[in-house]
């Protein structure tokens, strides 16, 4: 194998030897070849992120979106690792998080989301941050045990379930190695060689998989880095581009490209179909934020014709728009106000469409603002 993408190593000897891998530091050489159509893709790929740019810059309640958003993403790469869980069960006030391991393992992906864009207020885009930002992801879930918030100090490997380092279909570095990559990669991150953003966006998740730092998350976190390094180099400002979708979509080729690098030296296969995912994922982005702001505006006007409810009926619409399952205990106690008066509300906004009863038992009966779901369960 040539020295463009890295080298297998023997590790041990004997009855336990094995191979791994270790990674070239990026950028690559020789350098990326940038042919007609990669050049044809990177420029549709930065248009589409700059109209979803300004397009969010110009929304009064992007943030409703992003937030939604986040926990949309959060589902859809927390499935491609394997969890089983709808958006529904994410969103459901009455689901106990902490008793659906599933749902936690969601929660706790939103919560890092959240974790690692402030944190980066703080501090640069770092191994330090990375780590802490695992330690949000992994705490109290199924990977507590696998190190959280610590790089690993064992070796680890990809393959089907109970394959072993004889037979794994990918062993990332050893430890040690693995070490040395981290800092390689922390070095390229806060450097700049010349290369446009989203291609050193492309080869970053490349390389922080290739690498697998950590015993479980990886993918997650890996995942999350694109959007953590797009807002570093402020390409975004708020995080309204996810690619899990066009991932989840795609993921048998997305795993075949990254190991085509490692297996062929091929980057530029791997950083085309990357400037495609975000591509398409800005352009269902913008699509999404079309959608929910016409149907703001359709069900406020409805809202604002209500009469002497109106008043609270807006209040428990923008509660709506944050919690689009909502129960009438918890949303009184939110939004401090009667539960008859909560209660009455969504009465209304029954009548008028906009709500439906979801659970009809007596008990913790939970309504659903189903238009809304629809545009946002698009992929999940």
């Amino acid at each position: 194998m040539s020295n463009r993408a890295g080298y297998v190593k023997t590790n041990l000897s004997g009855e336990a030897a094995y191979r791994s891998f270790v990674p070239a530091p990026l950028p690559p050489n020789p350098p990326v070849a940038l042919d007609t159509e990669t050049i044809s893709l990177l420029i549709k790929a930065n248009q589409q992120v700059g109209k979803l740019e300004s397009v969010a810059s110009r929304i009064p309640n992007i943030n409703l979106f992003v937030s939604m958003y986040v926990r949309k993403e959060a589902l859809l790469s927390s499935q491609i690792e394997g969890t089983q869980a709808t958006l529904e069960d994410v969103l459901d006030p009455t689901i106990d998080q902490n008793a659906n391991r599933n749902v936690a393992d969601v929660i706790n992906h939103i919560k890092a989301t959240e974790f690692a864009i402030n944190r980066m207020k703080e501090l640069p885009l770092c191994n330090r941050l990375i780590r802490e930002t695992h330690a949000v992801l992994m705490q109290g879930i199924r990977g507590q045990e696998k190190s959280p918030g610590a790089f690993r100090s064992s070796q680890n490997w990809i393959g089907a379930p109970g394959s072993t380092l004889t037979n794994a279909r990918y062993i990332p570095p050893n430890p040690e190695d693995m070490i040395q990559a981290m800092s390689d990669l922390e070095k390229y991150i806060n450097d700049d060689d010349g290369y446009d953003v989203l291609i050193r966006a492309a080869l970053i998740h490349y390389q922080f998989e290739t690498i697998h730092p950590f015993l479980d998350g990886n993918g997650r976190v890996g995942r999350l880095l694109i959007t953590l390094f797009l807002i570093e180099k402020d390409v975004l400002t708020t995080p309204a581009l996810y690619i899990s979708y066009f991932l989840k979509k795609n993921r048998i080729e997305y795993y075949d490209r990254m190991t085509e690098v490692r297996s062929k030296d091929n980057y530029e296969q791997w950083i085309k179909f990357f400037l495609q995912a975000v591509s398409e994922s800005a352009a269902d982005a913008l699509s999404a934020i079309d959608e929910l702001t016409q149907l703001h505006d359709k069900n406020l006007l409805l809202i604002q014709s209500m009469g002497r409810v109106t008043k609270n009926a807006v209040r428990v619409f923008t509660y709506l728009e944050a919690n689009p399952i909502i129960e009438i205990k918890k949303t009184a106690v939110a939004l401090e106000i009667t539960f008859n008066t909560v209660s009455s509300v969504i009465a209304r906004l029954i009548d008028a469409g906009i709500l439906v009863q979801t659970d009809q038992s007596s008990r913790n009966r939970t309504f659903a603002y189903e238009a809304y779901l629809g545009i946002l369960k698009k992929g999940t």
